[in-house]
């Protein structure tokens, strides 16, 4: 399933900083970036549920907001990219 993740992490601090950093490195673990604060990723239950695990681990729930949108299976039909930075198909194999 895709899962749309957006994350605002304040970085009025380097406490805040290092946060920013542990949460896109985790979203990079899990999918591709589609915007500055926004991964897209193609899980599946289990995934998901330890990828919302280890992200409410490291935000500040006072400071920090993280969203998850749930697109499911079907999402190359919910999907409309318009613009530069076109995304890649996380379920097609990848040649390097």
């Amino acid at each position: 399933m895709l899962i749309l993740i957006t994350y605002d992490v304040s970085t009025t601090s380097s406490i805040g900083q290092s946060r920013l950093r542990r949460v896109a490195k985790v979203c990079q673990n899990y999918g591709q970036r589609v915007q500055n604060s926004v991964f897209e990723c193609v899980v599946d239950p289990t995934q998901f549920a330890e990828l919302k695990i280890k992200l409410k681990s490291i935000i500040n729930e006072k400071e920090d907001s993280l969203r998850f949108y749930q697109l499911g299976n079907n999402h190359k039909n919910k999907v409309e990219h318009v613009g530069i930075k076109e995304s890649i198909d996380l379920e097609c194999p990848l040649i390097l």
